[in-house]
């Protein structure tokens, strides 16, 4: 333990001084605030169209009914579209408004749609090249000639990522509400959210609805969004420890992540593909009650699924790094 803490200091500091951590903070700045800016603008749109957010509801609702009517619309296209005007109508019935304009509801929408790409490529900048960034820089070697066991280096580096993907989490959330609070307004902690909707089939079960406050379920939400990011931060230290090229192994998580999201939208009816970490990783639309990428997954399930690929992603890293020829 006296060895392992000066090492996560120095992975720390390292990653730190790689300044890749600042991209993905100017990243933020550039994107939060046109995304604000385009909220900005659909808002003032209804508020020109709508006098009263419920009229926007039920034009809402009206219009997914009038798909619903239509035959060109593909079926599952369709199972979704009724799942949007139940829940529609449950918060139109409890009086809540589901899209209210402040900054905490705006924070909780950009964190829950970039679970799946966004986040895991700002990840991506930081763990992909933990390992083969070393290797190419010839630092690699250096570090082995020091009296410490090599799972112990290795283990440092996945704290050092532990903490940064934290970090990227925390630091997102807290910039985003910042800058759509100055925009929007800064209230709407206490705003209730509906969540524990059950998605069966083409309906919704209710019965295990509840509202909890908009500040718990941001919580809530970034926990997911941690775990998911977790998962894709440890398979890119797998790939960063068995692909010695750096730009390799970024393109191939970049590749992995992308393909996975596209999967994701086109796997309805491959049963298979629920066993794909990346058809996993939209774990909030658990919390919003949105249907899942296949019909039967479930927030456990995900969860377990995103739990196997970690674990046999630090398996195979652990047991490769400690006994590969790193020196050549």
């Amino acid at each position: 333990m006296d060895r392992l803490l000066p090492l996560i200091q120095n992975e720390t500091l390292k990653i730190w001084k790689k300044k890749r951590f600042y991209v993905i903070i100017l990243v933020l700045l550039v994107l939060i605030p046109i995304f604000t800016y385009a909220q900005l603008r659909i808002s003032e749109t209804n508020k020109k169209n709508f006098k009263d957010w419920r009229n926007q509801l039920v034009q809402q609702i009206n219009e997914n009914q009038n798909m619903l009517a239509s035959d060109r619309i593909p079926e599952e296209w369709k199972r979704s579209r009724r799942i949007a005007v139940q829940q529609l109508q449950y918060y139109l019935d409890h009086n809540v408004n589901p899209n209210s304009p402040d900054g905490v509801s705006f924070t909780r929408s950009f964190m829950s749609s970039s679970v799946t790409l966004f986040y895991p490529l700002l990840v991506l900048a930081i763990a992909s090249d933990l390992i083969s960034g070393e290797r190419t820089a010839g630092t690699i070697k250096m570090l082995l000639t020091r009296p410490v066991k090599r799972w112990k280096i290795l283990l440092s580096k996945l704290v050092a990522l532990i903490f940064y993907v934290s970090l990227t989490v925390v630091v997102s959330g807290v910039l985003c509400y910042l800058i759509s609070g100055a925009v929007f307004g800064y209230g709407g902690w206490g705003m209730p959210v509906f969540t524990g909707f059950l998605i069966k089939g083409s309906a919704i079960d209710s019965a295990y609805v509840h509202a909890v406050p908009q500040w718990l379920y941001i919580l809530m939400e970034s926990g997911l969004i941690w775990v998911s990011s977790m998962t894709v931060a440890i398979l890119a230290l797998m790939v960063s420890v068995l692909i010695r090229s750096t730009a390799a192994s970024i393109v191939t998580m970049m590749a992995a992540v992308i393909s996975g999201t596209i999967l994701s939208s086109m796997s309805s009816s491959w049963q298979s593909a629920k066993y794909v970490f990346a058809v996993n990783l939209q774990l909030t639309d658990y919390l919003a009650g949105s249907p899942p990428p296949i019909t039967g997954m479930t927030l456990s399930f995900s969860l377990f699924i995103l739990a196997v690929w970690a674990a046999a992603a630090l398996i195979v890293s652990f047991s490769v790094f400690t006994k590969q020829d790193i020196m050549n």
